[in-house]
């Protein structure tokens, strides 16, 4: 008689398996010095860079997503790009010294990664973790999306080939070929797992987050982008729909919204159909909802990553050829205006502002809403309205001038490279960085004494005595404010 076989179970021992290897692997890898460390991430870097193309290729193949060539520029930012980046990055041994207080930093990696990846993005996640895992001196071990399986494993799988050429362990990178959720819960709660990080939707961040391990995850993006009465409307419009039909609107960090400065609102307006967008009526809007949103109102996954006339189409709308994006005119903002919400295609909402303050009152309804702590744009060429709009939005990334989805993850813009792009206290995220290599390793600190503690005066009688503190007078408020001024007057007198 046949077994039957128990996927749960057998994914369930893959992970194991792979933890523990990954565990004995990053112990060896962990004594290897900074230039032995680089060498291996460039060539790492160069190999992967050689199968952009490929790899984006397999990824929309894989997961029906997006265009395949923004797949090949997000995974050229994630090898080539992202490398270049850290090249110089000290993250193996003493990486700092303050000779004026006498500290050294030491870097130690942490050990086994635990990486969650998504649908949307897969090959380029996958590079970017390995890349800033291994330069930091980590193992991880991956839990891909099931949709987005064969794309991953092919990305890891050419990952252990070069591991392997270089005479490196190449279970410092495994992956479970067996993905269910028991798999990623063992996986993320494993002894040996040292930290988390978590790309993917909400419920799996949270997951990651009460793991009981340290985790770096991220929140959903709802961003809006403002044009201001004084933009260059042209190249505002121009921007937003680089951005947003850029992978079919897959990256988080995309346009979700249009506001548009009353006084620009038909200049804008012209300018969107002029770059291929369709702005669709009221009869129009009610047949794009029917896919944009399930019965209970959350987005509808089938719709992710397609193009504006797919889209049309599938909603049973004419539209011209040409059409990039469909753009919906929105008056409100919450679960009763469905386009209000984070759309990850090629879909945006589109509101009027009468002036500044409606303009960043919309923009903070719609990241309270659905975004909290990520990104939001302003298109203006006024320094004064740009830093008033900028100051009051709650969010880790506020991009001037520059598609957000380019901008946010450092490819049009100076921010750090990265696929994980942290939400900060506002998103409950434990950072609102670009997450990168300076966040994979411990920083282990070597302090000198440089405060001379036993010639503290015993201010009773004006002598040394370095028994005072075994005196229970040391637990006096008198005498601790006593002792802070003397050390004060110690480091005043060092400076």
């Amino acid at each position: 008689m046949e077994m039957v076989k128990d996927i749960d179970l057998i994914s369930i021992q893959e992970t194991r398996d792979l933890v523990e290897k990954a565990y004995e692997a990053q112990k060896r890898f962990e004594k290897f010095d900074q230039e032995k460390t680089n060498k291996i991430v460039d060539s790492l870097a160069r190999v992967l860079r050689e199968n952009a193309e490929y790899l984006g290729k397999l990824a929309s193949e894989t997961t029906k997503f997006g265009r395949w060539e923004d797949k090949k520029i997000k995974n050229i930012l994630a090898s080539e790009i992202l490398n270049d980046y850290m090249k110089n990055m000290k993250t193996r041994g003493i990486i700092n010294f303050d000779d004026n207080n006498k500290i050294y930093e030491v870097a130690v990696p942490m050990g086994v990664v635990a990486g969650i990846i998504p649908t949307t993005n897969p090959t380029s996640t996958v590079i970017f973790k390995t890349l800033i895992s291994l330069k930091a001196g980590n193992a991880i071990v991956f839990s891909p999306h099931p949709r987005a399986l064969e794309c991953i494993l092919k990305t890891v799988e050419i990952i252990k080939n070069e591991l392997n050429k270089l005479g490196v362990d190449h279970n410092l990178v495994g992956c479970i070929s067996n993905p269910t959720m028991e798999a990623t819960s063992e996986l993320m709660k494993h002894n040996k797992v040292a930290i988390i990080l978590a790309t993917g939707g909400s419920a799996m961040v949270k997951s990651a987050y009460s793991s009981g391990k340290p985790a770096l995850g991220v929140g959903p993006g709802n961003v809006p982008a403002y044009i201001d009465k004084t933009a260059n409307v042209e190249k505002a419009v121009a921007d937003i729909f680089c951005s947003k039909t850029f992978d079919n609107g897959t990256i988080c960090a995309s346009e979700q919204s249009i506001i548009a400065h009353s006084s620009v609102l038909d200049a804008v307006k012209k300018e969107c159909v002029r770059q291929g967008g369709y702005i669709l009526n009221e009869e129009e809007k009610k047949k794009v909802e029917k896919i944009l949103v399930g019965p209970t109102g959350a987005f509808n996954p089938a719709i992710v990553g397609l193009d504006g006339k797919t889209l049309a189409d599938m909603a049973g709308i004419k539209v011209p050829d040409y059409t990039r994006v469909l753009i919906a005119p929105e008056s409100g903002v919450g679960k009763k205006f469905p386009f209000s919400i984070e759309k990850l295609t090629c879909i945006l909402a589109f509101y009027e502002a009468k002036n500044l303050d409606e303009a960043k009152y919309i923009a903070l309804q719609l990241i309270r809403f659905a975004g909290m702590g990520h990104s939001c744009a302003i298109h203006a060429n006024d320094r004064d309205r740009i830093i008033d709009f900028a100051s009051i939005m709650p969010v880790s990334r506020l991009l001037v001038n520059t598609p957000t989805s380019q901008g946010a993850v450092g490819y049009s813009t100076s921010l750090t490279p990265s696929f994980t792009l942290g939400c900060g206290s506002y998103g409950g995220n434990a950072t609102s960085d670009n997450i990168s290599v300076m966040h994979l390793f411990n920083r282990k600190r070597i302090a000198y004494g440089v405060n001379d503690i036993s010639s503290i005066k015993d201010f009773s009688n004006g002598s040394i005595n370095s028994t005072v503190i075994n005196n229970n007078n040391m637990y006096s408020d008198e005498f601790i404010n006593k002792i802070i001024v003397e050390v004060k007057k110690a480091l005043n007198n060092q400076i």
